[in-house]
């Protein structure tokens, strides 16, 4: 999980970049999660919980 003190650092396009990602990998384990068993089902709430602290991009 990235530190707050790192985000902190972090340009508005970067972090709208890292947001992006983020929204990639959780959709990805979404439909994994959805269609066969998760490797570390730890992994799903991980990455929400990183979206939950940005705003959205749009």
């Amino acid at each position: 999980m990235t530190k707050a003190s790192e985000y902190r650092q972090m340009s508005d396009e970067q972090l709208t970049h890292e947001l992006r990602q983020l929204i990639e990998e959780l959709f990805r384990l979404t439909v994994q999660a959805a269609t066969e068993r998760l490797d570390a089902p730890s992994n799903l709430r991980k990455i929400r919980r990183e979206c939950e602290g940005q705003d959205d991009p749009a």
